[in-house]
């Protein structure tokens, strides 16, 4: 067990006063934060009840599910794969590695294009089983013989199931190995960060239990045909794992499940130092140079999507969230993602950065936003 001390560095008080405000009253759950700057933590803090039902507090080593936080890590490990040459830059075709996908006009496709949620891919046209949603090379084959719900590379939508999928697919024909074992054996393990896609039976004692927050049931309003078709696909894309239900991502069976779209588990801790090492050296470890990380959060999705959405909207670069309306972060050069639980993390390359807000009540992503906005207001 990790028994490190809480830590806010001087200047960083306003930083940890805005992190406790957005614990939960009422001792439902808790959160956790960590940030490093220039290499080192600056702030590392964590709050609140990990386990509603046997009131396990939230400790330095306590674990969280991220849900598409595993998005940002994934790519950023594609990133680190292509810079070592061991993956295609993000420029070539999809077909080059995997042939069998080039079907349906998807043959022009790029590794950057279907990064950014350009491929047409978001959901599955036909209904599958939880054990292909569950294993993301199985869902992988299916989408790659489907035909597009749009023209591939000519507009974007969020992949919010299918982009793990997709790389781990990517990272299995590069590499010959599944996407877990890649990311423990070129990140993690070289960071010594408590981070996995797929966790190991013995470290299921430290996740934290997730609790759903209550939603407003929503205004119904008139739609159109196309504000339907819309809709439908929106919800297909979210519910790719709809077969577990809230309660089953709590369950063994999706914490080991490989799924580099929504099952990275991981510490505060853990993600910040990732980040961190993806723009300056951490721990003596730097993960990309600087010409990779301007490849890797180089604008190519931006505004309104190829279905009805409606603002504010995210933006991409090769799989990472980027600055947009949706997720303002610091400054021009932060990139990271966030995910559904309200989870941040993110680096930011002109302030030496590495951040990471995990929670386990499952809401909006003010909280970890507010954080955000304390931290810039501090560096400045």
């Amino acid at each position: 067990m990790n028994n490190r001390q809480q830590l806010v560095a001087p200047g960083f008080g306003p930083v940890a006063d805005a992190f406790f405000e957005t614990i939960d009253a009422d001792g439902r759950a808790g959160a956790a934060l960590s940030i490093w700057h220039e290499g080192e933590p600056v702030v590392d803090l964590w709050a609140g009840i990990a386990n509603g039902r046997t009131g396990r507090p939230f400790e330095s080593d306590t674990l969280s599910v991220v849900f598409s936080c595993t998005k940002g890590l994934a790519s950023l490990l594609i990133a680190v794969l292509v810079e070592r040459g061991e993956m295609p830059p993000f420029e070539s075709t999809v077909a080059d590695l995997w042939p069998e996908f080039a079907v349906h006009g998807k043959d022009r496709l790029t590794v950057g294009d279907v990064l950014a949620h350009r491929g047409g891919l978001s959901a599955p046209r036909k209904d599958l089983t939880l054990e292909t949603a569950l294993d993301s090379l199985a869902l992988a084959d299916e989408l790659a013989s489907q035909e597009p719900l749009w023209n591939p590379g000519e507009s974007h939508q969020y992949h919010t199931v299918t982009h793990g999928a997709l790389t781990a697919k990517l990272i299995k024909l590069a590499t010959g190995r599944t996407a877990g074992l890649v990311f423990n054996d070129v990140i993690a393990q070289p960071l010594r960060a408590d981070a996995w896609i797929g966790l190991p039976e013995e470290e299921e004692s430290r996740v934290s239990q997730l609790v759903e927050a209550p939603l407003p049931a929503p205004s119904p309003a008139p739609m159109s045909e196309a504000e339907r078709e819309s809709v439908y696909w929106i919800e297909r894309a979210a519910n790719v794992l709809g077969q577990i239900g809230p309660e089953g991502f709590n369950q063994r069976s999706f914490h080991q499940a490989e799924l580099p779209g929504v099952g990275g588990i991981a510490s505060a801790w853990a993600l910040a130092k990732i980040w961190s090492s993806a723009v300056t050296t951490t721990d003596g470890i730097r993960l990309l140079q600087p010409h990779s990380v301007e490849n890797l959060r180089a604008l190519r999705s931006e505004g309104p999507s190829f279905f009805i959405g409606d603002p504010p909207y995210q933006s991409w670069g090769a799989g990472v969230m980027v600055p947009s309306p949706w997720q303002p972060y610091m400054s021009s050069t932060s990139f990271g993602h966030d995910g559904a639980g309200g989870q941040v993390a993110f680096a930011d390359a002109e302030a030496k950065i590495g951040f990471a807000y995990v929670t386990n009540l499952l809401g909006d992503y003010e909280r970890g936003q507010s954080v955000v906005r304390a931290l810039t207001k501090a560096l400045r």
